[in-house]
């Protein structure tokens, strides 16, 4: 089955939130489990395309046609393409990639890529963007198999701690530059 990728449309940002929060439960990423307050960052998926661009990975046998043509979402991503309040790293001339997640049921066929390569090409096309960032955790293998497929190098000075009143939450940054 074909792979589309597209901007999420309203009606599907539930579903968009709801692989992105089980994708991070599922993998342990949260620490405090279903109590963690980003589990609700993660959910609002509405909040997040006010800010930024949530693109969705859909298969189908006519994946991209539009709602019944039995095309489902199995992916999403948040592209920030020049700071505002979804940026956590980007700096000036920097686009910022967030909240990658794919479900379970639709890993291994290439979604995670897609979407990474998606938002590459956005940046690309983005005026004045030189890099593209992201933020990773240290146990996210396969996100960073990803990332050095597609050119991304470690920036281990850009690595940074988002609850700094814990010191075992470490994100690793990775940088493409364009």
């Amino acid at each position: 089955m074909d792979i589309v990728i597209r901007q999420a449309r309203p009606e599907e940002y539930e579903s968009v939130g709801e692989i992105t929060a089980q994708a991070y439960l599922g993998d342990g990423l949260l620490d405090f489990g279903e109590s963690d307050e980003y589990l609700g960052e993660l959910r609002d998926v509405a909040k997040r395309a006010e800010a930024a661009d949530v693109l969705v990975a859909v298969m189908g046998a006519e994946a991209g046609a539009g709602a019944g043509a039995g095309e489902r979402v199995v992916g999403g991503v948040t592209f920030v393409p020049s700071g505002g309040p979804m940026a956590d790293i980007a700096r000036d001339g920097e686009a910022e990639i967030r909240m990658l997640a794919v479900a379970k049921a639709a890993r291994g066929r290439g979604v995670g890529e897609a979407l990474v390569r998606a938002c590459v090409a956005r940046a690309r096309a983005t005026d004045g963007c030189v890099r593209v960032v992201l933020s990773t955790q240290r146990t996210m293998h396969s996100a960073h198999r990803i990332y050095g497929r597609l050119g991304f190098t470690r920036a281990p000075d850009r690595d940074w701690n988002p609850i700094p009143d814990l010191d075992d939450i470490m994100l690793l940054t990775y940088e493409l530059t364009l």
